[in-house]
């Protein structure tokens, strides 16, 4: 593969997509020079969006909050398991809350800088380091039950489930260990692009697979049992003049429910497809940096404009487009009943109709970003801040 010389960073940086920055420093090594960075975007001269004024808001609840401690430049999103909340902050605290009133059961050090948010079930929690150590923690306890290595930077949460821990490195290769022992059971590994976004793309276990996106647009299913791939899809193509134009990259995890299996690709579409046979069933085209999240009727899509989509399920069709949020860096967002709710850049989380996409309420938190998407609660939603905040709320 050619790889890009420093030298032309700048120029490729100035022909960035506006809420793309360059990770020309300050961000840990990767196998290849990334010029995108998810971390550390921010809009190029574009302003964010004043915020709408809001006639007869709805209230919104504040149930609790809690702080764990900053994530940085890095991607970390809490984890919620039963009657549990498990958080974590780039400086290797982890600490699990109760989840109806945020009171802290443990916390814990690691004594080392981690670059992934929490995974795990009612059993084990997972986390690693930047520098690939995968840790696993009594859930109940959180003393390491027993640590592994994969082969570069983790940013993506682990993910636990059919005896297995899942933990995907930079370098576009999934691990799978025994969730007893941390032993190695497979990898499974994809060539990694020259040039591609930085950012934490994961993986989704379902139905006996697990379902990732790469580098090039490429969607892939792979069996559980051996690591094998079970199909492939192509989300998106290529295409441009240049090699930042080109960069098609799957972001975010892939969603999940039933048969279907959806995917996103910056600068190309957002695709659903038979989980069985990755038949697609429909693609949009368009453009995001956080993937797409369904419910039982729309698809919601956050586009790297700041615009928020409701897609038809069924068909891909635009339902709805809300886009007085334009250069605010959305989150996924999350739909909640009737409600859908998304984070910003400036620590906002904007709650809109589920079937109009219309304003219905705002809540500020700690002022820094919210890169990771919302949180479902049994009453409300969670979200925690780039600055560590955790606040759990209710529109009801």
């Amino acid at each position: 593969m050619r790889s890009l010389s420093r030298t032309a960073l700048p120029a490729l940086c100035a022909a960035a997509a506006s809420l793309l920055l360059c990770a020309c420093s300050g961000a840990p090594s990767m196998p290849s020079l990334n010029p995108i960075d998810w971390f550390t975007s921010k809009s190029s001269g574009s302003k964010p969006a004043e915020l709408p004024v809001l006639s007869n808001a709805q209230p919104v609840k504040l149930l609790w909050s809690s702080s764990i401690g900053a994530a940085e430049g890095f991607f970390f999103s809490p984890l919620i398991v039963g009657d549990a909340v498990y958080a974590a902050s780039r400086a290797g605290t982890v600490t699990r809350l109760d989840v109806a009133n945020g009171q802290a059961k443990w916390r814990i050090s690691l004594g080392k800088r981690i670059s992934s948010g929490v995974g795990g079930d009612g059993a084990l929690v997972v986390l690693a380091a930047e520098d690939g150590e995968v840790f696993a923690l009594d859930a109940q306890t959180g003393i390491v039950k027993w640590r592994a290595r994969v082969s570069s930077e983790v940013l993506a949460q682990p993910k636990v489930a059919e005896g297995l821990v899942l933990v995907r490195s930079a370098d576009s290769k999934i691990f799978a260990f025994g969730i007893e022992d941390g032993k190695r059971r497979w990898v499974y590994q994809r060539p990694a692009a020259a040039l591609s976004v930085r950012s934490p793309v994961g993986l989704t276990i379902h139905q006996g697979s697990a379902y990732a996106g790469f580098s090039g647009g490429k969607l892939a299913a792979i069996s559980l049992a051996n690591g094998a791939s079970r199909w492939e899809a192509t989300v998106a193509l290529p295409k441009g003049a240049t090699e930042l134009e080109r960069v098609t990259d799957i972001v975010g995890d892939p969603s999940a429910l039933g048969r279907e299996i959806c995917a996103a690709a910056y600068q190309g579409r957002v695709a659903c497809y038979d989980a069985l046979n990755g038949n697609q069933l429909w693609s949009r085209e368009m453009s995001t940096l956080t993937g797409v999240a369904f419910d039982a009727r729309y698809a919601f899509v956050s586009d790297d404009k700041g615009a928020v989509h409701a897609l038809d399920r069924n068909s891909g069709r635009s339902v709805w487009k809300q886009d007085r949020l334009a250069n605010r860096q959305l989150s996924l967002p999350l739909p909640v009943g009737t409600e859908v709710a998304v984070g910003d850049l400036q620590g906002y989380i904007h709650f809109v109709a589920r079937e109009s996409g219309a304003f219905l309420a705002r809540f500020p938190t700690d002022g820094s970003p919210l890169r990771a998407a919302p949180i479902r609660l049994p009453e409300g939603l969670l979200v925690q801040t780039q600055s560590g905040g955790l606040y759990a709320l209710s529109l009801n």
